[in-house]
């Protein structure tokens, strides 16, 4: 009988032990970015980083791709995330919510910062966005840094509109739209169903977002800005210790060797910076956004 009761124990213990076993004592590290790409691409681009970022992390690492901002505040409320590329508009929330800091942001061409821009079609006569007054417009969406908050902020600036003014009260009720990210308020211009999109200016310079066919029908007309460039952010509640290891592991992806992997996923070099100055320009537009 004794055998048969410490057997039955023994059982117990080792489900318990294997229970425990199954609770990861290794938990992965989790990276959200942005869904602004082929959805394709971006599976072998996660795929890869990482591949890459784990033996150098000394942990699994798992990349996803949320489909807003809002599960990425969330995650990094409750630990379920740990780094995130980011808008600075979105940066600025994470950073006024305590919940992140940023770790790097975006050099391009030695700046950073970039430009919004608006545009047309390439037969639309239109120099400045002063001579589309009471004319359909398209903005990517209403939270977009360079596809509405800095567009909105030049109006301002411009004397078109006054802070948190309707944009409407100046292109027309009704002649205002708000899409889903770029390519949807582009292709409004190339529909015909506005006369200008407001977009960042790497949707229009760089070969990520729109066929070369698609760029041939429009023109760049006006810019605007600067944009503060994108940011990697990173959960305020981890460690001082750990914030600066996970710094120089995704340092390592400027090397020479990581550069087309880095610029595939994050656009450009990544660069330390002051974070107040960085979001300047973002923070005065959105004290005036209505």
């Amino acid at each position: 009988m004794k055998i048969i009761q410490h057997t039955i124990l023994a059982l117990f213990i080792a489900g318990l032990l294997l229970q425990i076993g199954c609770s990861p004592s290794n938990p992965s590290f989790v990276i959200a970015l942005k869904p602004d790409k082929d959805p394709e691409k971006m599976i072998q681009e996660r795929k890869t980083l990482a591949t890459y970022l784990a033996p150098l992390l000394k942990q699994p690492v798992e990349i996803i791709v949320p489909l807003s901002s809002a599960v990425i505040m969330e995650g990094f409320t409750n630990k379920t995330i740990d780094l995130a590329y980011l808008s600075s508009t979105e940066m600025c929330k994470a950073i006024d919510l305590k919940i992140a800091k940023i770790l790097l942001v975006g050099e391009i061409k030695g700046e950073t910062s970039y430009s919004s821009y608006w545009l047309t079609l390439k037969e639309k006569p239109y120099t400045q966005i002063q001579e589309l007054k009471g004319m359909k417009v398209a903005f990517s969406s209403k939270t977009s840094t360079s596809g509405f908050i800095m567009p909105y902020q030049d109006l301002i600036q411009r004397s078109l509109i006054t802070p948190k003014e309707d944009p409407e009260n100046f292109f027309g009720k009704s002649n205002v739209w708000y899409g889903t990210g770029y390519v949807s308020a582009v292709e409004r211009v190339l529909s015909g169903e506005a006369e200008a999109a407001a977009v960042s200016d790497y949707v229009f310079d760089q070969n990520k977002h729109l066929s070369e066919e698609q760029k041939q029908k429009l023109k760049v007309f006006q810019k605007q800005g600067p944009v503060p460039t994108h940011t990697i952010a990173i959960r305020s509640s981890l460690s001082d210790a750990d914030q600066n290891r996970i710094l120089e592991v995704i340092e390592t992806l400027n090397n020479p060797e990581n550069e087309e992997l880095r610029n595939k996923v994050f656009t450009s070099k990544l660069v330390r910076t002051n974070s107040d100055l960085h979001l300047k320009s973002i923070r005065e537009a959105l004290q005036n956004i209505p």
